[in-house]
């Protein structure tokens, strides 16, 4: 049976600069293998798999896939797919927001905007601090070799998924820096994480306030395109340091240049402390998929 199946690029003022996603929109009846293998076919960052919700208040319910595996979550999905499901008439805003039901539980996503110019974004996961380590820490010097650092010490934190952070001293230092895959891989492995998540204050007079780059060690190694969820991780650190950039309870961050892309996220924090990762969303592809099994 044929099923309705989009591709979207999420974080992004135009087709080509952001995330790409995948996304099938009736999902029921398709099992773990199916949904898996559809995953590997697509060979993006993530597919979406969209389901009736089984939770009061729930708008509906979403599955993640990678090529390799189920993710219980990730920002550049849920942003996507609550897109999709606008679009779809599956679900519309109530006050302004919609609840997710996925992996990691009942997330709200915040609605602002209309058309093009429509902001979509996801309160990520509470994160904390799993291990501080100190500035010269071989296995982070190891990863990025000679990149100059910046004033805050490197940091695990886990966030529905678990990223090092490293503060590098300048945008400059940062967009040339050339990880050492193999050293990035080993340190994903020994610290059950996705990688290094580097980051550095954008220069004078750009229209973003923080540089992003996050390098995957875990399976597959990959420079992200534009990862919410890592931006939402790399937040709350700002957050837990008391130095959160921008204006207002929020900042743009900039992503994605160093591997042909130029994302922007949209990072804010509320009254209750909790941290919304998100951005714009474009359509690229609008069809059909027709799998067999499915």
């Amino acid at each position: 049976m044929p099923r309705r199946y989009l591709q979207l690029d999420v974080f992004a003022h135009r087709p080509g600069a952001g995330n790409p996603l995948a996304v099938i929109p009736e999902a029921e009846g398709l099992d773990d293998a199916t949904m898996q293998a559809i995953a590997r076919w697509t060979r993006l960052p993530e597919t979406t798999f969209v389901f009736p919700p089984t939770q009061p208040g729930a708008s509906y319910r979403i599955r993640m896939f990678s090529p390799g595996r189920e993710v219980p979550f990730a920002g550049h999905p849920s942003v996507g797919t609550a897109h999709v499901v606008m679009e779809a008439g599956i679900a519309a805003p109530v006050d302004g927001l919609l609840w997710q039901e996925g992996a990691t539980g009942v997330l709200p996503l915040a609605v602002t905007g209309t058309g093009p110019e429509r902001s979509i974004a996801v309160r990520v996961p509470r994160a904390h601090v799993v291990e501080t380590a100190v500035a010269d820490d071989p296995r982070i010097a190891a990863a990025l070799p000679g990149v100059a650092r910046g004033s805050l010490p490197p940091a695990l934190m886990e966030g529905g998924r678990r990223w090092w952070l490293v503060d590098v001293a300048d945008e400059a230092a940062l967009r040339q820096a050339s990880p050492d895959w193999d050293a990035v891989a080993a340190l994903a492995a020994a610290s059950e994480s996705m990688g290094v998540c580097a980051f550095a204050r954008a220069d004078a007079g750009e229209d973003y306030d923080l540089v992003v780059r996050a390098f995957v060690g875990a399976g597959a190694r990959f420079e992200d395109a534009a990862s919410g969820a890592a931006n939402g991780i790399l937040a709350a650190w700002l957050q837990h340091n008391d130095v959160f950039p921008g204006r207002a309870g929020g900042y743009v961050a900039s992503q994605g240049r160093e591997v042909g892309f130029d994302a922007r996220l949209q990072l804010r924090i509320d009254a209750a402390g909790d941290i919304w990762s998100g951005g714009r969303v474009c359509d690229v592809v609008s069809g059909e998929i027709d799998w067999p099994g499915a």
